[in-house]
């Protein structure tokens, strides 16, 4: 069960200002074709572009073959029903369709732009929509009120050939019957067989209950209900076309009475809806999807209280089983759009659901399990997929393509299937998940996370952040007045009160860091004055003793001096010499490729053998993060030529791993263009590496810098680190130039111990 401690906190600032910062809104459009040169230029508008224009003009299909068609969906709204605040208008919905577009980006790979329509007129907004279809491959439409949301789908349906899916109720009805297919199979019961009881007729609870049937839920076993009661044959009032076509034959008026006996409650209705004693008298392994935003119609330890054989689903991120919409939209589009298909029919749904129900069955992927901070094997705590599960993307979409394909609204079928998977695979960016398997690792640990700089406002927010998203405990090295008015600057005025300040002039441990300090370093021409000022005027070093009485966990700083002299000053606390086995690895990621870099932190200029102990703490720290260990060692020439003074020590630390039998693949010397690039590895047959590198090993720290400050700096490329490891607690160092943000990885990087590898 969840940890309610622990349960995130967003507040209006921090959300504003994620919106705000870097620049407005969620997302920016970039152009995917070269436009630098006046030929780039020619070919991209006129004269060139004349060409496709009359290629489609001939043969409309060939729009998919020159143009973003193929891949881009509109997500549509005219903020009628938005999320669960009501009709606050077009204009107010744009953040949350802005949203849906970034969501379809980051987990399928599908291009989105978001439409605010300003009228409730069903009319007018399927004239608009239906005017677009040339523009897109697919129409997302999303928080629209009911009834009007039937009207306008199922009219654009038969109006446009191209996908119409209204996310608010199918997305929802998808990944509900997903998870049903599941805890029936635990429960020993048939769908067929089962009686299902529905509180919530709106565009959700109705979308729901018609796919059910039409995988084989029996109408004269399912009753639906809404505020006014059971909806049954006879009933006029509040009623429409939609809920009528529900009505079920029963004597039953009130949910309390439907409740009795049944074996599946689906609620979309509100919080509180359900009671103890209704779930008391369900049959024997009830099922319930309790999934009202942003609480329940029932807890999950309210209902184990009295039926601990129930299987419990919310739509809550903090609880087991979250009935999660974005399983489903993004991956129902890359398949439909890949086939270019008409239509997302019924038989694309039920495909989605019993993918995803059917993943959920196969063992889960050490990657993700480490990232959820517990073992996650298909049982009554895990009948649907996390979000963050990898293999969705090449698993779910296949499955609605050849549904597609096999109901003849495909365009264009997949002929290599395999290949096509293969496809799928290689779309996706590493970036999120793995900052997700990071912070996710952290938020298990509940570290009492050290920031040394206080007086720095991006370190505030960062620890702010900390405390309110559920990480654990912020403990901030300052002074409170100094602290109070820098957050009190930064709109967060109510934060002082959550956070703890430690002061380094009046800690009550004081007296015995200055005896560990002085005990450390009298030897090496420090008295125990100098140890008592250092401690007290040096707040890295305080942050450090901190750490190494236990009165952490973990430790980050860095953000307000250069790395150097913060790894010497924390070196007078912690053993962090070259000798010590200390090693920066900094994680450069970009167009959805991952490489780490080493060292860039501790080795000015390693040997031979330190550059074998650089490149098994990368391996290290590459399993750590989920990739399988290739190391290259760096240099300008291959293997041996040409030949140079500089490049032997490259050729000598492969030599070093020969002895050690390390357990990861590595090869060198090598360019770097033969360590990534397939085709120029292709000239080296003999390499052992089987396919591009992933731990880079350079010959000395300043070549280490200069790659990953180019690479960020040219490429745009995220930069993670650089992660310190072989320390004896978990210690981070940000650079300089860090955001709030950077500050928060290296954060959860520290309190992941991802650093303390082996």
């Amino acid at each position: 069960m969840a940890d309610k401690t622990h349960r995130a906190r967003i507040t209006p600032e921090e959300a504003l200002a994620y919106h705000m910062d870097p620049h407005p809104g969620k997302y920016d459009i970039v152009a995917s074709t070269p436009m630098t040169t006046q030929r780039d230029l020619s070919l991209a508008y006129s004269p060139g572009v004349a060409v496709p224009v009359q290629a489609i003009a001939d043969q409309p299909e060939t729009a998919y073959d020159y143009t973003t068609k193929g891949n881009m969906v509109a997500v549509i709204s005219n903020g009628t029903a938005i999320l669960g605040m009501g009709n606050l208008g077009a204009l107010a919905s744009k953040p949350v369709m802005e949203g849906k577009a970034v969501l379809f980006k980051r987990f399928a790979d599908v291009n989105a732009i978001d439409i605010e329509l300003d009228t409730e007129d069903a009319e007018e907004i399927i004239n608009a929509v239906r005017l677009m279809g040339p523009t897109f491959g697919g129409i997302n439409l999303e928080d629209i009120k009911a009834p009007e949301c039937f009207i306008i789908e199922q009219r654009l349906k038969e109006l446009m050939d191209i996908p119409v899916f209204h996310d608010d109720q199918h997305g929802t009805a998808v990944i509900c019957a997903a998870g049903l297919l599941n805890a029936l199979e635990l429960s020993g019961k048939k769908i067929e067989d089962v009686r299902i009881v529905l509180n919530g007729a709106g565009a959700a609870g109705i979308a729901c209950l018609e796919l059910l049937k039409s995988m084989g839920a029996r109408h004269e076993n399912c009753i639906m209900c809404d505020t006014k009661g059971v909806i049954y044959q006879g009933r006029t009032e509040g009623m429409n076309q939609w809920k009528s076509a529900h009505a079920a034959v029963t004597d039953a008026r009130s949910l309390e009475e439907a409740m009795k006996g049944a074996d599946v409650f689906l609620g979309v209705s509100a919080k509180g809806a359900v009671t103890q004693e209704m779930v008391q008298s369900m049959a024997e392994n009830p099922v319930i999807f309790a999934m009202a935003n942003p609480d329940p119609e029932i807890t999950p330890e309210d209902a184990h209280a009295v039926r601990p054989d129930a299987i419990v689903a919310t739509g809550r991120s903090d609880y087991p089983n979250q009935v999660n919409n974005v399983l489903g939209f993004p991956y129902l589009f890359r398949g439909a759009l890949d086939i270019h298909a008409r239509a997302i029919n019924d038989d694309m749904k039920i495909a989605c659901a019993r993918a995803l129900a059917e993943l959920a069955r196969e063992d889960v992927p050490d990657e993700v399990a480490v990232a959820y901070g517990r073992k996650l094997q298909f049982g009554r705590d895990y009948i649907i997929p996390t979000p963050f599960d990898p293999r969705l993307i090449h698993v779910v979409p296949p499955a609605v393509a050849q549904a597609g394909m096999d109901t003849g609204v495909a365009r264009r079928p997949i002929i290599d299937m395999e290949g096509y998977v293969q496809t799928l695979r290689a779309r996706m960016d590493p970036t999120a998940t793995i900052l997700q398997g990071i912070h996710a690792r952290a938020r298990q640990k509940q570290a009492r996370m050290i920031f040394a700089e206080g007086d720095d406002p991006r370190v505030l927010r960062a620890a702010v952040a900390w405390q309110r998203r559920g990480m654990g405990q912020a403990l901030v090295v300052g002074r409170e007045s100094d602290v109070k008015d820098k957050l009190a600057a930064e709109g967060l005025a109510d934060a002082a009160r959550e956070i703890t300040v430690v002061n380094a002039g009046n800690s009550r441990h004081l007296d015995a860091y200055h005896e560990f300090l002085y005990a450390r370093l009298q030897r090496k021409g420090v008295d125990r004055e100098d140890a008592q000022k250092m401690a007290n005027r040096d707040r890295h070093i305080f942050g450090a003793l901190m750490l190494a009485h236990g009165h952490g966990d973990g430790l980050v700083t860095g953000a307000t001096r250069k790395n150097a002299p913060v790894l010497a000053q924390i070196g007078h606390v912690f053993d962090l010499r070259p000798q010590d086995g200390a090693v920066g690895i900094t994680g450069v990621l970009h167009n959805g490729r991952i490489v780490l870099i080493g060292d860039t932190l501790v080795h000015e200029w390693p040997e031979a053998e330190d550059l074998a102990d650089i490149a098994t703490r990368g391996a290290a720290v590459a399993r750590g993060l989920g990739l399988e260990p290739r190391v290259a060692f760096l240099s300008f020439s291959n293997f041996g030529y040409p030949v140079s003074e500089r490049a032997i020590k490259m050729a000598e630390a492969p030599k070093v791993l020969d002895q050690r039998g390390v357990d990861f693949e590595y090869e060198g010397e090598m360019t770097v263009d033969v360590a990534l690039n397939p085709e120029s590895a292709a000239r080296y047959p003999f390499s052992r590496l089987t396919g591009p590198a992933n731990v880079l090993v350079v010959p000395a720290r300043h070549s280490a810098s200069i790659s990953v400050k180019l690479l960020q700096e040219m490429a745009g490329a995220t930069v993670i680190g650089p992660i310190l490891t072989g320390a004896p607690h978990p210690i981070q160092i940000c650079s300089t130039t860090s955001t709030v943000n950077d500050i928060l990885n290296m954060a959860a990087i520290s309190a992941g111990g991802l650093g303390m590898i082996k």
